[in-house]
């Protein structure tokens, strides 16, 4: 069994690590990415709200248990604050459907701290997914009341 690689020097190194490991099974890598706190917090599409390590790990567990996920981040929106960055990603993934290969897209938030090990994941929420690519409204929405 291989050694579980660190994350790299930079939140966007860790978010790489991250779905490099998810497109991999890759269950020990992709927990290296995630910070070791008990407060971490990760939210599947249309699922529970998952509270620290062991959770996580079952919940990635489980899903890798039927292969690999084939997700890469696109249009990444970066807000950096010191010790802190927020992605907000639109995730392409691969899904087999009746009509053979297709992609599902999913909006997704990954939170990164800067911890005493190097960057890490604290949050991951993913939105529930749709067949068409998301566009991003860039004017202010009306509300109705």
């Amino acid at each position: 069994m291989r050694k579980p690689k660190m994350p790299p020097g930079t939140a966007d190194d860790t978010e790489h690590a991250f779905y490099d490991a998810l497109q991999h099974g890759d269950l020990e890598r992709l927990m290296a990415c995630w910070a070791d706190e008990e407060d971490i917090v990760c939210v599947h599409p249309g699922g529970p709200r998952l509270v620290g390590p062991a959770a996580i790990r079952a919940a990635f567990e489980a899903l890798f248990s039927n292969g690999s996920v084939k997700a890469q981040p696109e249009r990444v929106r970066r807000q950096d604050a010191g010790d802190c960055s927020v992605h907000s990603v639109v995730e392409r993934v691969e899904v087999l459907s009746d009509d053979g290969l297709a992609h599902a897209w999913v909006v997704a938030t990954n939170v990164y701290a800067k911890t005493a090990r190097g960057w890490r994941l604290v949050a991951h929420h993913a939105s529930p997914g749709s067949r068409t690519e998301p566009d991003d409204a860039l004017s202010v929405p009306t509300v109705l009341h």
